[in-house]
This record gives structure tokens, sequence and C-alpha cells, in this order.
């Protein structure tokens, strides 16, 4: 009696690991926030109320003044160019309850630090401002959460101006307000023109029918959430993370044990389907593919927690975290 061959398909994951590792960038107080989503700069926030641009590991070209209370998130808005040489504009929350605007010139050389002061202010929460998001689709749109439970979408008009004349610093207040959580609103992403998700301390998370204001879904974990995002294939995967060591993938997937701390923040590497990173108070920050269980690299660099984590120009880790120091891991390829 003879035996039937049987093919079994083997999949190869490369394993994917930093090959240098930047000198820290140093603040003076904890690293809240980090945004590396434009590749000349990459932006931070800082409890000691500021804002800094560096173009390179220790090198800090800008500084951003104008917030008198911590800084809790930063986005970089669409690219655009001004008149004036100023061709770039951040968002940054803070728990002073605001959202400002700021412009600069990330090609500006000079033998000192740039200092910029906001030109417009986003007023409307009554409580800390915990996440800001720009909107891919609509770089006019901003989207915020706040620790009083609800969602802002915050709509920046245009302003016209002469080409000789600055602009003033000027206030606005939210376009409408998404009322659902309980409470604090710990993360918000608005990946499509009509969706915005939102993750809460209250264990859920809402996706919103931006055109009708109401919730189109509603995702339950026996945990607070402190982190969200959205990728993948599609833009369909949800990755969160909160106050245990699982990152819990939706659409559907199986939670994955990570971390031996909260997880503070994860991000979706913008050209690969199936990688992320994670960020932990434990003090790692964690690379993945969804096609295996286990992290491809584990990041150990800081020396206390660590509170957000991003890509930088495709094939770099930043993170930033309770030691006051920005760490850049280079060389990290997942394509």
């Amino acid at each position: 009696m003879g035996f039937r061959p049987t093919i079994q398909q083997i999949q190869r994951n490369f394993a994917v690991a930093p090959r240098k590792q930047e000198d820290p960038s140093l603040h003076d107080d904890w690293v809240s926030a980090v945004d590396g989503s434009n590749s000349k700069f990459v932006l931070t926030g800082c409890y000691d109320v500021l804002i800094k641009i560096w173009k390179a590991a220790g090198s800090c070209t800008h500084l951003l003044e104008g917030h008198t209370g911590a800084i809790t998130s930063v986005c970089v808005v669409k690219p655009r160019v001004a008149q004036n040489g100023a061709d770039q504009i951040v968002a940054t929350a803070s728990k002073d309850r605001t959202l400002r605007l700021w412009k600069f010139d990330a090609d500006e050389s000079s033998d000192h630090i740039n200092r910029v002061r906001d030109f417009k202010i986003l007023r409307g929460h009554n409580a800390s401002v915990q996440s800001v998001f720009r909107v891919l689709g609509l770089p006019n749109s901003l989207v915020a959460s706040s620790v009083s439970g609800t969602d802002d979408v915050v709509s920046v008009k245009k302003r016209k101006k002469d080409a000789e004349e600055e602009d003033p610093q000027v206030e606005e207040e939210a376009k409408s307000t998404l009322v659902g959580h309980t409470q604090c609103v710990s993360s918000v992403v608005w990946p499509q023109d009509e969706t915005i998700y939102s993750a809460s301390w209250d264990h859920s998370i809402i996706r919103w029918d931006v055109e009708m204001g109401k919730n189109s879904l509603n995702l339950y974990c026996n945990k607070v959430i402190n982190c969200l995002h959205v990728g993948g294939e599609g833009s369909a995967l949800i990755a969160a993370g909160g106050s245990d060591p699982i990152l819990r993938i939706w659409d559907p997937r199986k939670p994955v044990l990570i971390n031996s701390s909260w997880i503070s923040d994860c991000k979706w590497h913008e050209k690969s389907w199936f990688h992320l990173v994670s960020s932990s108070y434990d003090g790692k920050v964690m690379l993945w593919d969804l096609r295996t269980a286990w992290p491809l690299a584990v990041i150990d660099t800081h020396k206390d927690k660590i509170l957000c984590a991003n890509w930088w120009k495709g094939e770099s880790v930043i993170s930033g975290g309770a030691d006051s120091k920005l760490c850049i891991s280079s060389d990290v390829y997942v394509l």
C-alpha cells in the first residue's frame, strides 16, 4: 500500500529589526506625542508645553510656542506652498483645552532655532484635548477628542490674504460635536472622508458616519483603550491598545499577547498591509507582522515608559517617552 504525498505551504517572514540606532534627542520633560508622516522632519510634543521640529537626531530647527498646558497630540496637516515660504502646517492639542495651528518653512536654514507662534487657535472643548488627527481627503479639516467624552469635528476655513500680509492670530470653534462616549475619548482617527473612529476609556470604539453625525459601529473590550489606528488592506483593520498587555485587531483578528504593561500607542505602516508598530509603558517598542503571532523586533532604547511611537520615512521608527527622549531607530525595512 503506497503513501500519498502531501504538499505543505510554508510562509517565510523575514526578520525586521533596526540596523541603526540614532543618538536620543533630549527634551526637558516627557515626550508625549510624535509624528513622522513628513519625510523632511519629525514633529514632537512635550509636557514642557513646547513643540519641536527635528530634521535629524539631535538637530532641532524650530520651536513652536503658544500652548499653556502639556502637549497631548501632534499631527502634520497636508503640506501647502504659501507665498511667504511657510510651506508646512501642523496641528497640536494640549491640556490647555485648545487646538493650535502653526506654519513654518521646513527648508529654512539658520544657525539658531527658529521660534514660531501659532496662527490659529481652535476652541470649544471644556477639558483637556487628548487627540488630534488630520482628515486625509479634506486638507482643511481636523478631528479632535477630549476628556469630556465628546469628539469635535473642527473645520478650518481658508482665508484670503495679500502676499505681504501675515495671518493674524484668529480663533475658531468646532463645526460639530459627536456625542456617544461616556468617558475620556483617548484617541481619534479620520481615515476616510465619510468615517471617523474614536476610542475611549469607556472600553469602546465607535465608528461615526460624518454626514449623519451618528455612530454606525460599536466595538467593545473589557479594558480602557488608550490608542487607536486604522490601516491594513483597504484601511479595514482597526488596531487598538489599552490598559493591559494585549494589542487588539478587529476585522476580525485574534488578540495578540505582547508587552508586559499598558500599550500607549500603535501605528500602521503607510505602505504595508501587514506591519505596525506599538509602544508600551514597559519601555519597549515592538514591530509586528499580522502574518505571525510574535513580534518581529523589540526596540529597547528607552529607560522609562514610552508614551508615543510612529513611523518616519517608511524605514525608521520614532518614539518618545517619560525619559524625555526622542529615539530614532532607522533602516527598518518591511517591504
